[in-house]
């Protein structure tokens, strides 16, 4: 049976803090809905309405363009070992840039990380538990280090190049808003 919350108790934020793997869904009012896995040490609970979530350079930044429209965002967790357990996190985002007030103040929550594009500040509206039964065991066996070392290669310039590239609009055509 779900179970909904209305913040991230004690043990929920425990039960995150124990993940590998998280996915994150965004939606446009029309047009494609984003669905992406996330990984690397990316992810606080601030305090038990709010969360941040350090973005990486990827191949696109669907997760801002839908933001700035609409701002709703859902978190998804599962447990790949040990209990079943399924954990939703429903709220509203906005992305922090490194030119924003508050950028160092909250990059201080990560670790350094090569090609950091932005921050997600995300308000827990509400959380949601379900089974998890029909979820397989995984055995994690490390973090990949291409990313990371794809964008040390590229230095600040290269990855300033990448995303005026490949980042500034959706694949629905949306603006990102990631040099304004």
């Amino acid at each position: 049976m779900s179970k909904f919350y209305k913040k991230i108790t004690p043990k929920l934020q425990k039960f995150i803090e124990a993940q590998k793997i998280f996915f994150v869904a965004t939606a446009p009012t029309s047009g494609r809905i984003n669905l992406s896995p996330k990984g690397m040490d990316s992810f606080r609970v601030i305090d038990s309405n709010r969360v941040l979530w350090l973005n990486v350079t990827g191949s696109g930044n669907e997760t801002a363009a839908h933001l700035l429209e609409n701002q709703r965002i859902t978190i998804m967790f599962c447990s790949f070992e040990g209990a079943p357990n399924i954990l939703r996190l429903y709220g509203s985002g906005k992305e922090i840039k490194d030119r924003d007030k508050n950028w160092n103040a909250l990059l201080e929550h990560f670790p350094k990380t090569p090609g950091t594009r932005q921050i997600f500040d995300i308000t827990i509206k509400s959380a949601q538990t379900s089974c998890g039964m029909s979820v397989p065991y995984f055995d994690y066996k490390g973090e990949r280090d291409e990313l990371n070392n794809w964008a040390s290669k590229q230095g600040k310039e290269g990855i300033k190049k990448y995303w005026e590239k490949n980042n500034q609009t959706s694949v629905d055509g949306l603006p990102t808003n990631l040099f304004t």
